[in-house]
């Protein structure tokens, strides 16, 4: 009985879609955050009768043959990446990237992370990092008795201070691109690591080589959409049932067989 394995990967396929939904509506509201989609492929097919086959002796072929599938696999879990929404906050710091692009940040084994959560902080030693504490790649240091910053769209951070009426430049943010931004690997805290898949980090400053530009005092609102995902929700919701009711019906099939006399 090939339905009752055929529809349990058919559940065990939703039950991955609605575990993909449910992390995208719990990040609604992380920022820059990016919603992921659950992909999938078909298993293989048993050959009953190949297409093409011949089929009598004058040379007569089977014009489609006997293929049954054997169910549904896993295929990616892909990001969709989507410029999300700006919102103002004021905040100095703050810091959201409009256009493509990911900040650099120097995780504790020495890597580099990429990120495009600009709610940065300042430590105690005045170094600019991530709200987990990893600075950001180039290390600026903003003095203690610096009176305001200014970040500029290329990403120059300037200090002001209270007996000088020019401002100091500190240093200047870079950025990374990739080839393919879909294949790299997210680690959590909205940090990603780059991979084979998506090629090397291709370094440059904010604004150049198709990268984007920086706008202070806003921050980048997660781009899931609430209501696609609830309607995805119940679609696979609806998927999973329709999936049992097979199983139902195959084991009500096997229980007639048992029952024969």
């Amino acid at each position: 009985m090939r339905a009752l394995t055929i529809a349990a990967t058919g559940m065990s396929a939703q039950q991955m879609r609605v575990e993909v939904i449910s992390n995208n509506l719990a990040n609604m509201s992380t920022t820059g955050y990016n919603a992921r989609r659950a992909e999938f492929a078909d298993l293989h097919y048993q050959q009953l009768a190949r297409p093409g086959s011949v089929n009598a002796s004058d040379g007569t072929v089977l014009p489609t043959g006997v293929q049954l599938g054997l169910g549904v696999r896993p295929a990616a879990v892909s990001v969709q990446l989507a410029q999300g929404s700006l919102s103002a906050t004021g905040g100095d710091l703050d810091i959201a990237i409009e256009g493509a692009g990911f900040l650099e940040v120097t995780l504790p084994s020495g890597q580099i992370g990429y990120t495009r959560d600009g709610a940065l902080k300042r430590s105690s030693e005045g170094l600019i990092v991530t709200a987990e504490g990893f600075p950001v790649s180039p290390e600026i240091v903003i003095p203690d008795d610096a009176r305001s910053i200014s970040i500029n769209a290329d990403g120059e951070v300037y200090a002001y201070f209270a007996l000088a009426a020019e401002a100091q430049l500190l240093g200047q943010f870079s950025m990374a691109g990739f080839t393919n931004a879909k294949g790299l690997e997210a680690i959590g805290s909205n940090l990603f690591i780059e991979t084979e898949a998506s090629g090397p980090a291709l370094q440059s400053t904010p604004g150049q080589d198709g990268l984007g530009t920086v706008r202070q005092g806003f921050l980048e609102d997660s781009s899931v959409d609430a209501v696609k995902e609830i309607t995805d929700l119940i679609e696979a919701q609806r998927g999973y049932e329709l999936n049992s009711k097979v199983i139902s019906a195959a084991d009500q099939m096997l229980a007639a067989t048992s029952q024969v006399r």
